[in-house]
């Protein structure tokens, strides 16, 4: 059956070839060529799980007696002089999805441009890196950042940390600081980017604690098997990897992204591998995280009036992936290569109200 399509596919591309491959005909025709062969190379079919079904149980409905905050109050930490884009594209996500509010915890110098981009965006200006700070002042400042932090952090939901953080070593020292306060007030923790990095280099921030989620790309998954398991990763026995990996770090949920998304707590392996887009823009990775977060908020709350069958972390990484692709799929029909993550942003909409119409409800 497997050569059988690849042969298909070769007559296919071929047919692209002697029509000119660039009229619209052919960009269509090519797109699903690629399709199949996503489809075909996916991996993960005996693990796929219907997660649109798992996302239109969690995603609750639009109820006009429901006051600002409930639909979600989610908090990105992150952004400093290099990197200002990835806390917007996670905030941003979290906004479009349907949560009612969302902050960023980012440097002074990240802020102004934060703010920029958006007045959606609740900005707090407090972190601070090296550079700025003297040594014998870095005590009372990282008190100040605490205290701060602290001010907001029983009203969140969920917080994202990592988008943009950079690594300078004050900073993550602060981060790191946050996220302890985080796990001592039982506020869930989606974990990407530079606060991988942190993470990797200091597993008891995360280590045994149920309510974090790790979303490492293929190198930062590489890093933590490193760390945690002393091995490479080995593709030929990824479902028990994985497994172990999430074991490993005491029962954290872990979101292995890639051809086809793996997620597993260290109790169950879960695959989603609805095709999304060939065009892999940086970016896409701050979407992942601001809607994982939205999602397992929304299921926390589910899990308040029903039993669920998957922790919400579970759940929220599988509604949160499947959207994505979703978004990423419209994206790519319409711009193609010049696809980016804002153009995918911007289709987070249209997706969510394809699998769970609002519409019909007040119509």
């Amino acid at each position: 059956m497997v050569g059988l399509s690849a042969a298909v596919i070769r007559r296919q591309q071929f047919l692209i070839r002697c029509l000119g491959g660039y009229s619209a005909r052919c960009k269509n025709l090519s797109y699903t060529t690629i399709k199949m062969q996503s489809l075909m190379s996916g991996g993960g079919s005996s693990l796929e799980v219907d997660a649109i079904s798992i996302l239109r149980s969690i995603t609750p409905s639009l109820d006009p007696s429901k006051h600002k905050g409930q639909a979600g109050k989610i908090a990105v930490v992150g952004g400093c002089r290099e990197y200002t884009g990835a806390p917007y594209f996670s905030a941003i996500s979290a906004l479009k999805i349907g949560a009612d509010l969302s902050h960023v915890f980012c440097t002074k110098d990240a802020a102004t441009v934060i703010k920029s981009y958006s007045p959606e965006l609740i900005v707090h200006p407090i972190l601070e890196e090296s550079y700025s700070v003297r040594d014998e002042d870095k005590k009372s400042i990282s008190a100040k950042v605490i205290q701060e932090v602290d001010k907001w952090m029983e009203r969140f939901d969920c917080l994202v940390i990592g988008p943009g953080l950079g690594r300078d070593p004050f900073l993550l020292d602060c981060v790191s600081d946050i996220m302890k306060h985080a796990r001592e007030s039982n506020v869930p923790m989606v974990i990407d980017g530079d606060g991988l990095f942190l993470v990797t280099n200091c597993l008891d921030l995360v280590s045994g604690y149920p309510l974090a989620v790790l979303t490492p790309n293929v190198n930062e998954y590489k890093r933590l098997i490193q760390k945690v398991l002393q091995c490479e990763v080995n593709d030929q026995d990824g479902t028990q990897q994985l497994l172990s990996l999430a074991k490993g770090i005491g029962g954290v949920t872990i979101l292995r992204k890639g051809g086809s998304d793996f997620i597993s707590n260290g109790e169950t392996v879960s695959a989603v591998s609805t095709f999304g887009s060939p065009r892999r823009c940086g970016g896409q990775g701050d979407i992942l995280s601001g809607s994982v977060a939205v999602f397992i908020s929304w299921a926390r709350q589910h899990a308040v009036k029903k039993e669920l069958s998957m922790s919400p972390t579970v759940l929220g990484c599988i509604a949160g992936s499947v959207l994505l692709r979703k978004a990423a799929s419209y994206a790519f029909q319409t711009k193609g290569r010049s696809t980016l993550t804002t153009d995918i942003i911007e289709h987070l909409g249209r997706s969510l109200e394809e699998f769970c119409p609002v519409s019909r409800q007040y119509s």
